[in-house]
This record gives structure tokens, sequence and C-alpha cells, in this order.
């Protein structure tokens, strides 16, 4: 699942248009960049959990039916 890569430098692209946004003093566009840094933040959370998350399930899974 490589969407957690993509979203991961989606962020680090909207982090640094932030910056550069608040350094040239143009709130409107540093404002839609935090809005989209956020979104891509959360959704790369979101995808490496879902990455980690269906392999325990996988492995107990497997516990379980060797010990029965």
């Amino acid at each position: 699942m490589k969407s957690h890569k993509y979203w991961s430098l989606g962020a680090l692209f909207c982090m640094l248009g932030c910056i550069y946004s608040g350094i040239r003093k143009s709130m409107t566009a540093h404002k839609y960049f935090a809005y989209s840094s956020l979104l891509c933040m959360g959704m790369s959370i979101y995808s490496g959990h879902k990455l980690v998350s269906p392999k325990k399930k996988k492995i107990t899974e497997s516990n379980n039916s060797e010990n029965n």
C-alpha cells in the first residue's frame, strides 16, 4: 500500500507551501495550504494505520487456527 507514502509527500509539499505563503504574507493561500496539509497528515495517519492493522489480525487468526 503506497498511498501512505504519497499522503506523506503531499503533507510535506503543503507544509512547505504554507511556510512560503506565510513569509510572503499571502494569508488566503496560507490558509488553504494549512488546511490541505492537515488533510494530508490525517490521511497519512489513517492509511498507515490501515497498513499496520490488518497484519495483526492475520497473525492472530493464524495463531488461533494452529491452536485448534
